[in-house]
């Protein structure tokens, strides 16, 4: 077990490794691919991503992870049942998409680059909630 505001850091590391290599892979697709469309596509990716789906989920894993009453918890409630799921999911169908071929370069390139670039910031917001409420409070 695990003091429950290590959780935020073991959050933020999940989520900035998983952005990263996200982002890795699509930037390697955007060579001999790169255009402003497809730049226009990523930047428009991110947005969703970031402001409609990661920050509402980084504001409410903080806040169940926080409300734990007790202290300590184990390492794997950085997220929930539902979140796990999620991930499995995604990760699943990015590898299937990829090993069978079922998607070209270029929409490799500009979905992986939001989706990915996205990913990792929310993986730096869950550090920065880690260290802030290291810094104010006592939890």
């Amino acid at each position: 077990m695990i003091e429950k505001k290590s959780l935020l850091f073991l959050a933020g590391f999940v989520w900035s490794i998983a952005g990263y290599n996200v982002l890795h892979i699509g930037c390697e697709s955007y060579i001999g691919n790169i255009s402003l469309k497809l730049i226009t596509l990523s930047t428009i990716i991110f947005l969703f991503f970031k402001y409609m789906i990661f920050n509402k989920m980084v504001k409410k894993h903080t806040k169940r992870i926080i409300e734990y009453k007790s202290s300590k918890q184990w390492f794997w409630k950085f997220f929930d049942i539902k979140s796990f799921i999620i991930m499995a999911f995604m990760m699943s169908f990015g590898i299937i998409v990829r090993a069978n071929n079922l998607a070209s370069e270029s929409f490799i390139a500009f979905f992986y680059t939001g989706l990915g670039f996205a990913l990792l910031l929310s993986g730096l917001k869950f550090f920065y909630n880690y260290t802030k409420i290291r810094l104010i409070s006592n939890i």
